[in-house]
């Protein structure tokens, strides 16, 4: 599904939390990436049809959920996983997945039970669907939240922050899931773990208090950083100059990975930049124009 979006606002009380978002997503995976505060999970609860929009135009699959039918249209074709999903810690997945599609009207409960019996094969739960949840790990939870929006077959699947606090096997085994799952439909993956957009999406827009600051390829983000990444090593404090990316030690000295306009040290070296490299190079761009 197509999601357009123009001089979107959203407000609460005197917080200002969308200011003018202007976005286009045409199918696949999309990432949206922007740090706590952002404005990501106001605006993935619009399109879910959770909250309407204050100001601005939101089409998905050409319906407009500034509409109260608009938005019961979308939620229809819709899978939504929040971040923080409320599961029943005393059912089991195979339980909560049943209950969940009566919710949804699937009435015929041979076809219930064999959709249930295929998503919990899709997400890898099959060996625990007999178990309650109450002793799952985070990564077991939040496949079942998966599970539980992908029944009805959504055309749209809209996921928050959905590998925050896994270890890395868990994180790397659900971002591998999402990207199978782009190919029948469009997936929107809302994060700030920049290296989950990086393994997953071609497309991604990053947010920065309640605006779109970039939208386009990753590959273009990631040139963002081009001609500004250096790395250096110092036995000493880190570079006063730009924006420390991480930090090795080593038995020489410390090895910095650094963002800068400008060369850090006259003995920092020019390196192929990365995505969050791109990321970070962005941010403190638009940082020094909105301080200016």
């Amino acid at each position: 599904m197509d999601i357009a979006i123009t001089g979107l606002r959203r407000s609460f009380g005197r917080v200002t939390a969308l200011r003018g978002v202007d976005l286009t997503v045409r199918g696949g995976m999309y990432g949206l990436l922007g740090g706590n505060g952002a404005g990501k999970t106001t605006l993935m609860r619009i399109m879910a049809g959770v909250i309407a929009p204050g100001a601005g135009q939101v089409r998905i699959g050409g319906y407009d959920l500034t509409t109260r039918s608009g938005r019961r249209q979308v939620q229809r074709r819709l899978g939504y996983v929040p971040q923080d999903l409320g599961l029943y810690p005393d059912l089991s997945p195979r339980e909560f997945l049943d209950y969940v599609a009566l919710l949804k009207g699937l009435d015929d409960s041979a076809a219930r039970r064999r959709q249930v019996e295929e998503l919990l094969d899709v997400v890898g739960l099959t060996g625990v669907a007999g178990r309650r949840m109450k002793g799952f790990s985070g990564g077991q939870r939040r496949r079942v939240g998966i599970a539980q929006a992908l029944l009805g077959d959504p055309a749209l699947l809209i996921v928050d922050e959905p590998t925050a606090g896994l270890d890395p096997e868990e994180r790397i085994r659900f971002r591998t899931l999402l990207a199978g799952l782009a190919g029948q439909r469009t997936v929107l993956l809302s994060t700030h773990i920049v290296e989950d957009v990086a393994q997953t999406c071609h497309e991604t827009a990053v947010l920065a208090a309640g605006q779109v600051i970039y939208s386009g390829s990753v590959a273009d983000l990631t040139r963002a950083a081009e001609g500004t990444t250096w790395q250096m090593s110092s036995a000493g404090a880190p570079p006063i100059e730009g924006v420390v990316v991480s930090a090795v030690a080593r038995e020489t000295g410390t090895q910095f990975r650094v963002i800068s306009p400008a060369r850090p040290s006259p003995d920092a070296t020019s390196v192929a930049p990365t995505l969050e490299d791109g990321y970070l190079a962005l941010m403190q761009r638009h940082s020094s124009t909105a301080v200016g």
